[in-house]
């Protein structure tokens, strides 16, 4: 299996300033030509305004997917949303739906190629936490969906964190470090 990462440099000029630098879209997607799945790849923004963060993702995949013309969220997470927003010299419409869309789920739509869904990382996401969300999201193979996967990663973190501490409490002494200090002087010399 093969994710593309796809790590692209975005520029924005304006007429008054020198051209600046975006930071690189970070988005996975499952490898082209792979059969329809439940989620078509990852994207993590930046922030939640879609108004600053669409632009660059409908620039790249516009190219890979051809033209997108709409694109929808769930509102749980997005505290606006625009009607429409520019991206790769055109107008996309953006909607919303409550009920029927997953609420970690962004929905693109192009009228000659179809449907695609992204899983949406949270911004404010650990880096290693997104890495392994864009690899799952990425995988053509799997069958979860934006909520299940973010619980999914949910869990791995709470894992990890209990690991953590547990490693930290053996390394300082531990479950064994507690009993001779809770054990009577003499039942402590018994036990040695």
């Amino acid at each position: 299996m093969t994710a593309t990462a796809v790590h692209v440099p975005m520029t924005e000029e304006s007429p008054e300033t020198p051209p600046c630098t975006r930071p690189p879209l970070r988005l996975a997607l499952v490898p082209a030509g792979s059969a329809p799945a439940r989620i078509d790849g990852a994207w993590w923004p930046y922030s939640r305004d879609l108004t600053a963060e669409l632009p660059a993702l409908i620039d790249v995949l516009d190219k890979r997917w051809d033209r997108i013309t709409h694109i929808t969220v769930n509102p749980t997470h997005w505290p606006v949303i625009p009607h429409k927003v520019q991206g790769n010299g055109h107008v996309v419409k953006v909607g919303w739906f409550k009920e029927e869309q997953d609420p970690h789920q962004l929905m693109l739509l192009s009228y000659r190629v179809g449907r695609w869904d992204l899983l949406v990382i949270p911004p404010q996401t650990p880096p290693a936490t997104a890495a392994w969300l864009q690899a799952a999201a990425a995988d053509p193979l799997r069958t979860s969906t934006g909520s299940q996967l973010m619980a999914e990663a949910g869990r791995r973190a709470d894992e990890e964190a209990r690991d953590t501490s547990q490693a930290v409490w053996d390394s300082e002494g531990g479950h064994a470090g507690r009993i001779g200090a809770a054990m009577p002087l003499d039942a402590a010399k018994k036990v040695a």
